[in-house]
């Protein structure tokens, strides 16, 4: 199986992320309301953590497929592992 498909995966989950991300500016800036924004920014902070563990499995599964180390593709989970750990405590 060939790298461009995850990469262009990743690619395509991170542009869908920008959308959101831009979605949810506009619409911050539409509504004007500091309470609304709040919620808003609410969603997005819980999107970020989904972008991110989706991509870097995305990453993991084309790492797996070109016949990485598995040592390093624990390593890398590990490390993913401890960024959503860290960021919700």
């Amino acid at each position: 199986m060939s790298e461009d498909i995850f990469l262009k995966g990743m690619v395509m989950v991170r542009f869908l992320s920008a959308a959101i991300e831009f979605t949810g500016a506009f619409l911050m800036w539409r509504y004007a309301r500091l309470d609304t924004a709040i919620r808003i920014n609410g969603f997005l902070g819980l999107a970020g953590p989904l972008i991110l563990t989706t991509t870097m499995l995305l990453g993991v599964a084309g790492l797996a497929a070109t016949r990485v180390p598995l040592a390093k593709i624990v390593w890398i989970g590990l490390g993913v592992a401890c960024i959503l750990w860290g960021t919700t405590r």
